[in-house]
């Protein structure tokens, strides 16, 4: 289902709505990119637009004009507003009356296979949980309050954004087991947010954080406690791990995060960036950008009334109808057992994670999931089991203790390893306007 997705988005919706049909004058802008564009193709003074306050200036905006978008970065808003919508429209169709079913079944006590032999083991106190819960929500309050002028947004936006996880944990919990891919709750986050604090960046990416990621790290630790459920770890042994590991990596990320900014020049920078850097942080880029759209300007003023984009809410319309289509074919057609398995939060968030991966990231996932989940699964199988997994835990693991090692071996000299692949983009027009007489600095002339 990913890989429909993946090629009806990437090779049919984007070639025609940018070679095709020219949408929101796309050609007057790279194809495909993160950056956002003032209406002649250049690349938009951000700076121009942030007042001391580190709120939106209204009347520079004003002056520099509406922010443009990437064909793919607009669509790829678009199909976040469907994937959210679909998600809740699926598991309300699909899951709906398992949902009441498990939830009766547990209060009545009724118990599995695992869960009897899990009694063995002393269960997590709840208490851990509410102490847990309620030393990071006073933390978070506390920030709040006493440096709102640091973090822009009130209160009850932390109250808010924790109620929204809380929410949206369940269905997405839902699709992750169901699917193995985890929705986002960034897109809707910053879209509610913008329209309630319009103009306040950091407000917005404080409420996305709260939200979204706190609804992430759930589902990720649920994941855990099943995993350790099935191999039979004691939970309390897994709560600690969590803990502990949460704890360690988050000093470390932050450290190093810091150690970063403040020792290389012109980080994240990539106008001021040698060619072929690796310290353009894309991921970063992305998020800034968000925070730019949906906190500083505002959905307002880029898919609302005075932006560019307000077609594209009809997105949440579709992505909830869609589910309820399928669902209403799967009970008119029950003996076609390939309808059911038609996930339509799967399909159209097939590309969530683009940018800032790109379609390269994507087929090289697609060849080594081909190579090893369907050739050696089928002619293989017993290889497939007994190694398969094993082997991608250590891939995984490979690229992190490489990625440490070519940093302190050549990254830290400012040494570059080239060999075919590694050397940039060598298609000009793929970051490059295609409309005739737009003009863009170290782009061919058109």
């Amino acid at each position: 289902m990913s890989l429909s997705g993946y090629v009806l988005i990437i090779y049919v919706a984007m070639p025609l709505s940018y070679w095709g049909l020219d949408l929101y004058s796309a050609r007057r802008f790279p194809i495909f990119s993160s950056h956002l564009f003032t209406a002649d193709g250049h690349k938009y003074n951000i700076t121009a637009i942030v007042n001391n306050k580190f709120q939106l200036d209204i009347p520079n905006y004003e002056q520099q004009g509406r922010i443009h978008l990437s064909m793919f970065f607009a669509l790829s808003y678009g199909f976040g507003f469907a994937t959210i919508a679909a998600t809740l429209s699926h598991v309300a169709f699909f899951y709906g009356r398992e949902i009441l079913q498990r939830y009766r079944a547990s209060s009545k006590g009724e118990e599995d296979i695992h869960t009897r032999l899990m009694k063995r083991y002393k269960d997590i106190p709840s208490w851990w949980f509410y102490l847990l819960l309620g030393v990071t929500l006073t933390v978070a309050l506390a920030l709040c309050i006493f440096l709102n002028d640091q973090v822009q947004m009130p209160w009850w936006g932390l109250i808010f954004a924790s109620a929204m996880a809380f929410a949206f944990t369940l269905p997405i919990s839902i699709i992750t087991a169901t699917t193995n891919q985890t929705p986002g709750l960034n897109i809707i986050t910053e879209y509610v947010m913008g329209v309630i604090l319009p103009g306040r960046p950091i407000a917005n990416v404080c409420f996305k954080t709260f939200g979204y990621i706190s609804m992430a790290q759930a589902v990720s630790f649920l994941s855990d406690f099943k995993l350790g459920h099935y191999m039979k770890i004691p939970p309390r042994s897994m709560f600690l791990v969590q803990f502990i590991g949460t704890i360690l990596a988050g000093t470390i990320n932050l450290s190093v995060a810091w150690w970063l900014l403040t020792s290389i020049e012109n980080i994240c920078q990539d106008d001021l960036l040698p060619a072929n850097s690796p310290w353009t942080c894309p991921g970063d880029r992305v998020f800034f950008d968000a925070s730019v759209i949906w906190g500083l300007v505002g959905p307002k003023r880029i898919f609302g009334t005075l932006g560019n984009y307000q077609a594209m809410n009809w997105f949440f319309l579709g992505g909830a109808l869609g589910p309820a289509i399928v669902w209403l074919l799967h009970k008119s057609f029950p003996k076609q057992s390939w309808i059911p398995l038609i996930n339509l939060p799967v399909l159209l968030g097939a590309t969530a994670m683009m940018p800032p991966a790109t379609p390269v990231n994507y087929n090289a996932w697609i060849i080594v999931g081909t190579i090893f989940n369907f050739f050696i699964f089928r002619y293989r199988k017993m290889w497939w089991q007994r190694y398969n997994y094993v082997l991608s835990a250590a891939m995984d693991a490979g690229v992190a203790f490489m990625a440490v090692l070519l940093y302190f071996s050549v990254g830290i000299e400012e040494r570059n390893v080239t060999w075919w692949g590694t050397d940039g983009e060598h298609c000009g027009l793929a970051t490059c306007p295609t409309a005739k007489g737009i003009m863009v600095d170290g782009c061919p002339a058109t």
